[in-house]
């Protein structure tokens, strides 16, 4: 998949802290009336933005308010540009689609959604703690989540090359529509499998790079080792067992990877995946998508399942997508009704399967949904894509840090740049060393 990247700059241009304005109480009206605009994320599915418009031109015409719906693309950041535009402007859409970081990252400028959130979660159920963590700030929350462009990036297998070269049956381990059997899907499992793989000439295809797949991959295994770069707290932690056992651990997963790895980028995976080289990669199920209309020979044997387990759990990349209301917009009072509409069981499921199964909501009583045991080829090939079992612990990288010093470990790509400074003959330590000064340097941002 290929998402836009920020730099350390634009990601920390305002601060963390949440907005002091207490929300008025929500009212949902039968006719709200008047104005709405929308700036969606425009999405990479063909067809993915028909079911929002439908959805919205629906609640439009029931409530007798005219909509403005603007779908904005990620690439070149021209969504990441025009967000930060209309928070400096203080004026612009009603409602934005915001990435990962930004909730937290435009915290002063977002209405609180708490009322929303209440109606949402009584109905829904808990949400994912990693939305929690990226949306909620000062007991206040900033923005609600939707399943547009949310994603896991977990395994998506080779049924036939595992069983082939390393003796796994990923089937026996995660049956389509029953729990997962993966106690023995641990990381020194995987390392073995990637090494298996790559002397029987299809080599595991995770990047050692900078782009956000290579990241969101290192960060996942990082916190399966329990290594954090910096507390909850904002210490800084680099300097501890659990990071150097985490790069141990990935020193000796590099050897078995493809040698261009330190160079890949969010499109290498996927390719390496689709031209049938890889055995397994790390990624939403965007690359079996295209595999399926461009090599169906592989997507016919591609299986979409949970990360390994480490010594300190089972972790997986997990980047959720918000709507957020800007605390000046002129019609809030509509914005939340629409945001409530678009988050019933109902709509969700139509903008899932407009996605072809890609989008993911992060509410626990909405991982059920049809498509994802039907889907195919193989049927049932995304069963377990949305954790239905709560299998592993969702999270993103650089989690726990303090959001403000999360998001630039995430952009900077710490995590990467450590594996390969050690891979290119650096001493652990003085990589350490390296990456503590980068992590003091954030401090002071």
């Amino acid at each position: 998949m290929k998402k836009a990247k920020l730099t350390r700059r634009q990601f920390v241009a305002t601060s963390v802290a949440a907005s002091a304005m207490v929300a008025a109480p929500f009212v949902r009206t039968a006719h709200a009336a008047g104005k709405l605009s929308i700036m969606f994320w425009d999405h990479w599915v063909p067809g993915g933005n028909n079911a929002s418009k439908a959805l919205c031109e629906e609640w439009g015409a029931k409530n007798k308010v005219e909509l403005q719906i603007d779908y904005v693309t990620s690439q070149g950041h021209k969504n990441l540009l025009t967000i930060a535009a209309e928070s400096q402007a203080k004026s612009g859409h009603d409602i934005l689609a915001f990435p990962t970081w930004q909730p937290a990252d435009h915290a002063n400028n977002l209405e609180p959604v708490d009322d929303v959130m209440g109606e949402l979660i009584k109905t829904h159920g808990k949400v994912n703690p990693t939305v929690e963590y990226l949306a909620r700030a000062n007991n206040k929350w900033l923005a609600v989540p939707t399943c547009v462009g949310s994603q896991i990036k977990g395994p998506c297998s080779r049924i036939d090359l595992l069983k082939k070269h390393a003796d796994i049956d990923i089937l026996a381990m995660y049956p389509a529509g029953g729990a997962p059997k993966a106690d023995g899907w641990t990381l020194d499992a995987m390392l073995k499998a990637a090494e298996a793989c790559h002397k029987g000439g299809n080599p595991f295809g995770i990047g050692l790079g900078t782009p956000e797949d290579n990241v969101d991959t290192a960060g996942a295994i990082f916190q399966s080792f329990g290594a954090a770069l910096v507390d909850a707290k904002g210490k800084i932690t680099v300097k501890s067992d659990p990071v150097r056992k985490a790069l141990e651990y990935y020193i000796k997963l590099a050897q078995w990877l493809p040698p261009d790895a330190p160079a890949w980028d969010n499109a290498s995976n996927n390719k390496y995946l689709v031209s049938g080289k890889g055995s397994l990669i790390m990624n939403p199920p965007s690359a079996w998508a295209v595999a399926k209309r461009d090599a169906p020979q592989v997507a016919e044997q591609c299986w979409t399942h949970g990360m390994p387990a480490g010594p300190a759990g089972r972790y997986a990349p997990f980047l959720p997508y918000f709507w957020g209301i800007w605390n000046f917009g002129k019609n809030k009072t509509a914005a939340k009704d629409l945001l409530l509409f678009l988050s019933q069981r109902s709509s969700v499921e139509k903008m899932v399967d407009a996605s072809a199964g890609y989008d993911l909501p992060s509410f626990e009583k909405l991982t059920d949904l049809k498509i994802w045991a039907e889907i195919g080829p193989p049927k049932g090939t995304l069963f377990h894509y949305p954790n239905p079992y709560n299998h592993q612990i969702l999270s993103v990288a650089a989690a726990p840090a303090p959001p403000k010093i999360a998001v630039q470990i995430y952009t900077q790509a710490i995590h990467t740049k450590m594996v390969v400074r050690i891979l290119k003959g650096e001493k652990m330590e003085q990589t350490l060393a390296w990456a503590e000064g980068e992590l003091e340097g954030y401090m002071r941002t």
